[in-house]
């Protein structure tokens, strides 16, 4: 499976967010390109140690039990509900969102699995550093694929 910890699948990332439009609109959801760049930048937060949100009440449920959606090889479904507080609905320069998600992926590859925080997901709850490799790639596959890139 493809790990944002591997250099050549954070290299594959890193081509793509370089391929996109500011101008290429979404084939679903709402965000335009520069608000889904800033979208994935709050998520990495998460595990770089950098943002900790609470679990919600239906995560602690029920998370534990569907995690897997969040690291194994099936693309994400489409129009899945995001984390409230990383949902992106003010403007953002497209050119400042792409330099940040892209530096930030940069660090988190380097850093590699021994400085993952141990903060569990707001919803699926815990993971390991080698299950949030697996899930970052993933959202950002995800987010990707939703622009045509």
């Amino acid at each position: 499976m493809e790990s944002i910890y591997s250099p050549v699948h954070s290299a594959n990332i890193l081509n793509r967010i370089d391929k996109l439009s500011p101008h290429a609109a979404p084939q679903w959801g709402t965000m335009n390109a520069a608000q889904m760049l800033a979208h994935c930048s709050a998520f990495q937060d998460i595990p770089m140690g950098n943002s900790f949100p609470p679990r919600y009440w239906l995560g602690k449920v029920i998370g534990r039990f569907v995690n897997r959606i969040f690291y194994n090889d099936k693309p994400a479904p489409h129009n899945m509900s995001t984390i409230p507080t990383i949902r992106i609905a003010d403007e953002r320069d497209f050119e400042t969102e792409k330099e940040k998600l892209k530096q930030m992926i940069v660090v988190f590859q380097r850093n590699g699995p021994e400085k993952c925080s141990s903060h569990p997901h707001p919803f699926f709850g815990k993971f390991t550093p080698e299950q949030w490799g697996i899930g970052v790639y993933k959202h950002l596959d995800h987010h990707l694929r939703k622009f045509g890139v």
